[in-house]
């Protein structure tokens, strides 16, 4: 069967198309590449090379610090935020009402960042709970439990519940069955939860810079930085990698999916 060409009405509409979703690739990525080029300002043989700026990244001892605190931080949160979102998962999967739970666990999505820093250093000064990488990181799990949930709940979505009604009758107890079976159809979901928790971590400021104390992450140092005394070349050089650190952490979360999509 011969596939008519298209008419000159359809291929300007497809170019209409294809130019507007060009202009929004544009709008969201073309702020990424002033502090792309900015990172190589001042480069020169005499100043230390093309990579003069990357390397001046380690004699900072302050955002040295700051690395370190986002490196810890990020792993906190990338291995407790999956699990506390699996299990409101399979809670939610039990319970009778699981809109209203889901309602509750989704909140805070729509509470605005200072509103909710500040709920939560209060509430921790009413603990008397110092400011530290515990706050810090009960804070980004807290942002980025929400989307966790909506992640491993997606997956579980997909999984048959009819391969736990056979575990059980071949005698297998919940937690067998769900370590045995489901977990493993269900374990690329908690890596692209995982993930998403990182790079939510890796991006957070707003909250973490009220419970913070003295310490620093990355993003607080570079907003503090830009509201004090401007940006260097070597913070241009820092947004440059963690630019580029985002993107194959989303890049490595299409891959997963992808791959789990194939038979």
């Amino acid at each position: 069967m011969t596939v008519p060409a298209p008419t000159s009405a359809q291929r300007a509409a497809n170019g209409l198309v294809w130019g507007f979703v060009a202009l929004v690739l544009v709008f969201l990525y073309a702020p990424m590449v002033p502090p792309v080029l900015r990172s190589f300002a001042g480069a020169s043989v005499e100043n230390g090379g093309l990579f003069a700026s990357y390397r001046a990244i380690f004699d900072d001892p302050l955002l040295i610090g700051g690395i370190w605190n986002t490196v810890m931080i990020g792993a906190i949160v990338a291995v407790v935020t999956p699990v506390l979102a699996l299990a409101i998962a399979q809670a939610l999967r039990e319970w009778q009402k699981p809109r209203l739970i889901l309602g509750l666990v989704l909140l805070p999505l729509f509470v605005p960042g200072v509103s909710m820093g500040v709920a939560m250093a209060v509430f921790f000064k009413v603990l008397g709970v110092e400011p530290s990488l515990l706050t810090m990181s009960v804070v980004q799990i807290l942002w980025a439990l929400p989307f966790a949930t909506l992640v491993i709940m997606t997956v579980m979505a997909s999984f048959d519940e009819t391969y736990l009604e056979a575990a059980y009758v071949l005698g297998s107890n919940r937690f067998a069955a769900f370590w045995k079976v489901e977990l493993p159809c269900i374990r690329q979901g908690l890596f692209g939860a995982a993930a998403f928790s990182l790079i939510l971590s890796f991006n957070e400021t707003i909250r973490t810079s009220i419970v913070q104390g003295g310490r620093n992450t990355v993003q607080t140092y570079l907003w503090s930085q830009y509201q004090q005394v401007g940006l260097s070349p070597a913070l241009y050089a820092l947004m440059t990698l963690l630019i580029v650190a985002t993107l194959a952490l989303m890049a490595g979360i299409v891959v997963v999916t992808r791959r789990r999509q194939l038979p």
